[in-house]
């Protein structure tokens, strides 16, 4: 059976979101579609993707390596089907706003793709703290921005969920709780904890945990992404953070793995925010029909 651009995006959606379920809203189809791609797309390899479990589905070790081909042949394929676009006569300069975590780690590979397809538009990037994105945007400091719209709540920004990260449990190669079905906030409790305090990633990890009976043991609070990353990979502590900052090995080279927790936590949401009230220019347009191209987010008025 040949592999399909069918296949390829709702195995991407599915490695987003972590769930068949919100896949399939994510796509605006159902369910049933979802996994029917899927199960052909793993016939085709002959290899599985995802482990199912009751709380949803985590990639495999083949299926995180398939991920980044999937993207690249996504990408591929949108650059095709955009090339009569790469002599636009979009000009002008866009001032677009980005907290650390969005610039560090989701931010540049669209930026570079941006400027390809419309080479005449001027992107201006500034790296700032939520606080100070909202209050350029209010200002008129800057057209728009990528954040983690998570985070936001102040009613006179416009917000568009681009992605949903999923958060999972990161823990060192040889765990203790790499063995078990099931893990808990009950028992992560009990493990030391590396808490990330960049980009108001501690205040969103308590929320959820002030929706449990427990509380993290935390060893480190920490705004730096690598050392949590240390840390977790030496076996000297526990993290839970999203899958868009994951990656498998440490600076020393040591190896982090993953588990979906039974318990709900929150996705981490990264999108376009810009003042309500602002009329979008031709170059905001553009960006904000870019990501919702790449993300299969469905359209809507307005």
């Amino acid at each position: 059976m040949a592999l399909t651009l069918r296949q390829l995006k709702y195995f991407v959606a599915t490695a987003e979101l972590g769930q068949l379920s919100q896949a399939a809203i994510h796509l605006t189809i159902s369910q049933s579609a979802v996994t029917s791609a899927i199960r052909e797309l793993e016939d085709s390899l002959g290899t599985q993707l995802f482990v199912r479990a009751a709380s949803g589905v985590t990639l495999t070790d083949t299926g995180r390596r398939f991920l980044n081909h999937a993207y690249t042949i996504l990408a591929s394929v949108d650059e095709a089907m955009r090339i009569p676009n790469l002599e636009s006569t979009l000009t002008g300069t866009l001032a677009i706003a980005a907290s650390y975590t969005v610039l560090g780690y989701f931010l540049p590979h669209h930026i570079q793709r941006l400027n390809a397809l419309y080479p005449r538009l001027t992107i201006q990037l500034h790296e700032l703290n939520r606080d100070a994105i909202e209050e350029g945007l209010l200002s008129g400091q800057y057209d728009m921005a990528v954040l983690l719209t998570s985070n936001v709540s102040n009613p006179e920004l416009a917000l568009e969920p681009v992605i949903h990260s999923v958060r999972r449990l990161w823990v060192g190669a040889h765990h203790p709780l790499l063995k078990r079905e099931r893990v808990t906030f009950a028992e992560v409790a009990q493990e030391p904890f590396v808490m990330l305090t960049v980009d108001e990633a501690a205040q969103t990890a308590m929320r959820y945990w002030n929706d449990t009976p427990w509380q993290p043991n935390v060893i480190l609070r920490t705004s730096s992404v690598e050392a949590v990353r240390s840390m977790v990979a030496n076996g000297s502590g526990v993290a839970i953070l999203s899958d868009m900052v994951y990656r498998p090995w440490s600076l020393e080279g040591r190896r982090i793995e993953t588990i979906m927790l039974v318990d709900p936590v929150p996705a981490m949401s990264v999108g376009l925010a810009w003042h309500k009230n602002k009329e979008l220019s031709p170059a905001m347009h553009a960006v904000r029909e870019y990501f919702r191209h790449t993300f299969m987010e469905p359209r809507t008025s307005g």
